[in-house]
């Protein structure tokens, strides 16, 4: 199947190899010259045959609304756009409704697996008509993990993304539990190897987890964080998370103590945030501040 990729950073990159990996035939497009296939989005859809296919995986907001409004000037009816980045759900509805106009289709899809995905797979949470969904399954079967799971139609169009909003703010808690847990760990006088204790968790505990995985990764690098200042950004979907809460008067206390916990980061360097920013870094690739010397 051809398709048309938008975004090459961390993410899209390892998208486009595995979707090539998979016998697929993908056109990247980046503004970084070095990493585009092409060198514009009118050369991107020149080179599809349709009824064409365009992934998108640039940053939320501003970023994404200006590739729709190019690609709904582009596209054809009959051709279908899919927004993978992790856009608000309430954009999706505009985008698609703007797309709609032109008989283009739009698919929404929660993309979860970080820099990880291109060897583990990545969990995909869609939304969207079913026509559209269906005729883009050979995709999300390429980029999805092996087996019978890390694939869902959520809904209709918004439901990929509020599904990945939600597993965002529920993985916003989980590092924070992680979190809380190692730094009385590092306070207690009796407790001399916090690292192996993580480690010991690993296997037959019930808080065995990925994170947990790459926590001990973290420490591996790094025993006692002392490389890492206490700061970590949020990425906007825990503060969506806690709206929707409020919208839908739903008691969401530990995301949003999580939430909290990021901002407060911000105001002194935090021990809890050490761990929080490592397994950010770890999963994600995302930024760390080094801790100030002195």
């Amino acid at each position: 199947m051809q398709l048309g990729l938008i975004g090459l950073g961390k993410m899209g990159g390892n998208m486009r190899e595995r979707l090539r990996n998979a016998g697929h035939t993908v056109v990247g497009y980046d503004r970084n010259p070095e990493l585009s296939d092409v060198e514009s989005l009118v050369d991107l859809v020149d080179a599809l045959d349709g009824p064409r296919t365009v992934w998108v995986m640039v940053p939320a907001g501003g970023a994404t609304q200006h590739v729709i409004d190019q690609l709904a000037t582009l596209l054809k009816p009959g051709d279908v756009v899919v927004d993978g980045g992790n856009s608000r759900w309430t954009d999706d509805e505009k985008h698609a409704k703007q797309l709609h106009a032109r008989g283009i289709g739009f698919v929404d899809a929660g993309v979860s697996g970080g820099v990880w995905g291109l060897k583990n797979g990545y969990a995909l949470m869609v939304g969207g008509e079913k026509e559209c969904v269906d005729h883009l399954k050979p995709i999300f079967d390429a980029l999805k993990p092996e087996g019978p799971y890390g694939y869902v139609h959520a809904g209709k169009v918004g439901a990929g993304h509020f599904a990945k909003m939600v597993h965002n703010g529920i993985e916003y808690a989980m590092m924070q539990a992680y979190a809380e847990g190692w730094e009385l760990l590092e306070k207690a006088d009796s407790v001399e190897n916090v690292r192996e204790v993580f480690r010991s968790w690993q296997e037959g505990t019930v808080i065995r987890s990925w994170l947990l995985d790459l926590a001990v990764d973290a420490l591996d690098e790094d025993e006692h964080l002392d490389k890492l200042r206490g700061y970590a950004e949020d990425s906007g979907e825990g503060r969506w998370t806690v709206e929707a809460a409020i919208d839908n008067a739903v008691p969401l206390p530990t995301i949003t103590a999580s939430l909290f916990a990021r901002f407060a980061s911000r105001q002194e360097d935090s021990p809890q945030m050490k761990m929080i920013a490592a397994l950010r870094n770890q999963f994600g690739g995302h930024a760390v501040e080094s801790a100030k010397k002195g």
